[in-house]
C-alpha cells in the first residue's frame, strides 16, 4: 500500500501534533524551531488538502475542530510508537540492563544509590521495573530483581540475601509532641493496607511484640511509600523497615518511636532469573547489587 500518495505532508502533521499538544501556533512554532508564520502556513495548506478547517480562531486563542481533535489522538499515538521504536533500535547498540524491583524499594534503597552505578559504567542504559506485583522472571524482561521472600525460587537463582528489622518510626516533631515512653491509645498511628501481608500491619506488631495497646489507625495508604512520607510530615507513627528508610533515619527526618523491634521473617534476595541470557551488563549490575545489598 502506498502511503505516501494516500498522506497529507509529514511535516504539515508533524506541525499539528505540536500545536495541539501546546494549545498555540506561536509556541508549538518555538518547540519546533520555525517561525510562527511556518506554522500558520503548514496548518492552511493541511487544511487546503483536507478540505476542512481544523481550528477556530478567535481573537487569542485557537480551538480545535472535533476532526481535529479526532486526527491529533491518531497522530499522538502513532509518533509515540514511532519514537519508542526508534529508541528501541537505538539502545540495541549500547548495553543495556534492566532491574525489577517493589516500588518502595526502588524508591527509597535502588535509587538514591544508582548514580554510583551509572557513575562507574556510563555505557550502560539502565531500566528499572518498580511494580508491587510479583515481577515474572521467565518472559526475558528482567535482567536482575530485588525480591523479598524466603529463597529458594523456581524461576531464579538467588545470589545475595539480607534481612531487616522493624520497628516504629517517627518525625523528630511528632516525637517531641508526645514525648518518649512506650506506644499507647493516645498515638496516631499510620497503616499499610495492601494484600502482601509480608507488609506488617500494626496488628501483627502489637501482637508478636506481645504488647496490649487499644488502637485505631488515624491514615492508611495503599503504598508504603505514602506511610512513609506521611511519617516524615509529622502526621503519626509508622512501621518503619529499617534497609529501606535508613537514609531518613540518618538524615533525622525519621526517628525511632520507641524501644520495640522485630527482625523480619523474609529478606531482600538479590535474583537473576534461570534462563536469562549472559551479558556483561546483567553481570555488572547484579555484581554491583549484591556488593550493594551486603554494603
Amino acid at each position: 500500500m502506498q502511503f505516501r500518495k494516500r498522506l497529507p505532508s509529514l511535516t504539515a502533521l508533524v506541525t499539528l501534533e505540536a500545536v495541539l499538544r501546546r494549545k498555540s501556533f506561536t509556541v508549538a512554532a518555538s518547540e519546533l524551531g520555525v517561525t510562527q508564520a511556518a506554522v500558520s502556513r503548514q496548518i492552511a495548506a493541511l487544511e487546503e488538502e483536507l478540505g476542512q478547517p481544523l481550528f477556530l480562531r478567535k481573537h487569542r486563542s485557537i480551538e480545535p475542530t472535533a476532526a481535529c481533535v479526532s486526527l491529533g489522538a491518531t497522530l499522538a499515538k502513532s509518533l509515540a510508537d514511532i519514537a519508542e521504536s526508534v529508541e528501541a533500535i537505538q539502545s540495541r547498540g549500547q548495553d543495556v540492563v534492566t532491574i525489577g524491583a517493589t516500588v518502595a524499594f526502588s524508591s527509597f534503597w535502588l535509587l538514591p544509590r544508582l548514580a554510583e552505578f551509572r557513575r562507574a559504567n556510563p555505557s550502560i542504559l539502565v531500566r528499572v521495573i518498580s511494580q508491587d506485583s510479583p515481577i515474572a522472571l521467565d518472559d526475558g524482561e528482567i535482567d536482575v530483581a530485588i525480591r523479598y521472600g524466603m529463597p529458594p525460587f523456581s524461576d531464579g537463582t538467588v545470589i545475595a540475601s539480607r534481612g531487616d528489622i522493624i520497628t516504629p518510626v517517627c518525625s523528630p516533631d511528632y516525637l517531641k509532641r508526645r514525648g518518649n515512653g512506650p506506644l499507647g491509645s493516645g498515638d496516631e498511628f499510620i497503616e499499610t493496607d495492601v494484600v502482601d501481608r509480608s507488609w506488617f500491619s500494626w496488628s501483627q506488631w502489637f501482637s508478636l511484640t506481645g504488647a496490649n495497646v487499644e488502637f485505631k489507625p488515624s491514615l492508611r495508604f495503599n503504598h508504603y511509600t505514602e506511610t512513609i512520607a506521611a511519617a516524615r510530615a509529622g502526621q503519626g507513627i509508622a512501621l518503619g523497615w529499617r534497609m529501606l528508610i535508613g537514609t531518613f533515619l540518618e538524615d533525622g527526618t525519621l526517628v525511632q518511636a520507641d524501644g520495640g523491634e522485630l527482625v523480619a521473617k523474609d529478606r531482600y534476595n538479590v535474583i537473576v532469573p534461570i534462563k536469562a541470557k549472559r551479558s556483561n551488563a546483567r553481570n555488572l549490575a547484579a555484581a554491583w547489587l549484591r556488593a550493594s545489598l551486603h554494603g
